[in-house]
């Protein structure tokens, strides 16, 4: 059985050498490392868990959308974020495993986290 170990380079401490940027879901995840049975080392981001969603006390963290016909979640993402890329943060905030399923039914009430706000959500 090949073994893990934690993944720690140089370029950690230099701005924007990170391999994931900013913006990215995986940007604070931790980088763990495999090593094969030949030697080879295969980098790898590590399992990024998610705080439970609490439906009682998250209101104040979150937003309501409600779902229009048509609407994507790279929509969601450009109209709360302005970017695209942005739709794993509603994502995130609904017990959701395909995003599609955000947008899958016109009229549903969605959470959208408040930028700065949601727990865990590794933004300010």
């Amino acid at each position: 059985m090949a073994r893990t170990e934690p993944y720690e380079s140089a370029l950690d401490q230099i701005p924007g050498a990170h391999p994931y940027p900013r913006s990215s879901r995986y940007h604070d995840a931790e980088i763990g490392v495999h090593v094969q049975a030949d030697g080879t080392e295969v980098r790898y981001a590590k399992r990024r868990l998610l705080p439970p969603i609490d439906q009682d006390t998250g209101a104040e963290d979150t937003t309501t959308h409600t779902v229009s016909s048509g609407e994507r979640p790279d929509h969601l993402g450009q109209r709360y974020f302005g970017d695209v890329d942005q739709w794993w943060r509603i994502a995130d905030a609904n017990p959701v495993l395909d995003p599609a399923e955000l947008t899958a039914e016109p009229g549903a009430r969605i959470a959208v986290p408040v930028p700065g706000v949601f727990p865990g959500a590794g933004y300010a």
